[in-house]
This record gives structure tokens, C-alpha cells and sequence, in this order.
């Protein structure tokens, strides 16, 4: 490919980019329910069409193609945020429900654990990375992972369930 055509593809790509902005915010936005969260959908699947753009441009609808890239794109997000862990064994309880109005219990909460602990239950549990993935995140091995986990959790179990006044004789 010449260096011309190559600068007529970039140019064409940055046209196409500039006039389908705005409309394809919109789908990515309903698509995702926040202005954020959709610009970032929209930038991502963007780079990936700029390798494409050729083929897709002589293709007929790169619109329709970027559409389509957002929906799978948002599948793949939903999917990834989604990924469920199967146990033998149900827990013993469950972690109890936090609304919004406990979120700042529940960071206080974190707070007292130690901060490989801490480390461990955001990575597992709110980044939802798997016990390997945090192993080499932390440098640590995976039985270590499971063991802090475990500690974690039950101390997080413990400053958030509430005390039964009755109980207490």
C-alpha cells in the first residue's frame, strides 16, 4: 500500500469517525445505561475497526459494522463482570446484602483487615480476578491466596453481621 492511499485511508477513517461520533454514542449509551462507561465501549471498539477499516469501508456499512462491535463488545464486558465461580460446596453463610447506604460500613470494614487481605478480597471479589490471577498479582502462591481469603472473609463476616442484642447474656 502506498503511503498516499495509506493517508487517504487514515483521512477517510478520521471523516467517518467525526460524522458517526455522535450517533454511535447514542447506542453505546443506551446500550450501557452511562455517558462514561458508553464513550469508553465506543473508543475501545473504534481502535479495533482502525486495522479493519479498509475491508470494511469497501464492505458497504461501517456503521452497521460499529454497531455491531458495540453489542458484542458490550456482551463481552457483561460476560466477563458475570463469570461465576463453581464450589463444591455451598459457603456456610452468605455474605450479608449491601445497599448504598452501607457501602461506607462496609468500607470501614475493609479498611480493618490487613492489606494483603484487603489486596486479596478486592482483587477476588470486586475485580473478580481468579485465585491464579491474584497469586501473580501479589507474588504469592495460590494456596495463599485461598488461606488469606478465607481469613478475610470470615473477619469481613464478623465486623458486618449484626450483634443480636438477645444473644448477649
Amino acid at each position: 500500500m502506498s503511503e498516499d492511499s495509506k493517508r487517504a485511508g487514515d483521512a477517510e477513517y478520521a471523516a467517518f469517525v467525526e460524522r458517526c461520533w455522535a450517533p454511535q454514542l447514542r447506542v453505546a449509551t443506551l446500550l450501557v445505561g452511562d455517558r462514561h462507561r458508553a464513550e469508553e465501549l465506543l473508543q475501545d471498539s473504534l481502535v479495533k475497526l482502525y486495522p479493519r477499516w479498509r475491508r470494511v469501508s469497501r464492505g458497504g456499512s461501517p456503521d452497521a459494522y460499529l454497531r455491531r462491535m458495540l453489542v458484542n463488545g458490550r456482551i463481552s464486558r457483561w460476560r466477563r463482570r458475570r463469570r461465576e465461580h463453581l464450589v463444591a460446596e455451598p459457603p456456610d453463610s452468605p455474605m450479608p446484602a449491601v445497599n448504598v447506604e452501607s457501602a461506607d460500613l462496609l468500607r470501614r470494614a475493609l479498611r480493618a483487615l490487613p492489606p494483603r487481605q484487603r489486596a486479596i478480597v478486592v482483587l477476588r471479589h470486586y475485580a473478580d480476578l481468579s485465585e491464579r490471577d491474584v497469586a501473580q498479582t501479589l507474588g504469592c502462591s495460590v494456596g495463599t491466596v485461598k488461606s488469606q481469603n478465607a481469613r478475610a472473609l470470615k473477619k469481613l463476616r464478623d465486623l458486618l453481621t449484626p450483634v443480636d442484642e438477645g444473644a448477649r447474656t
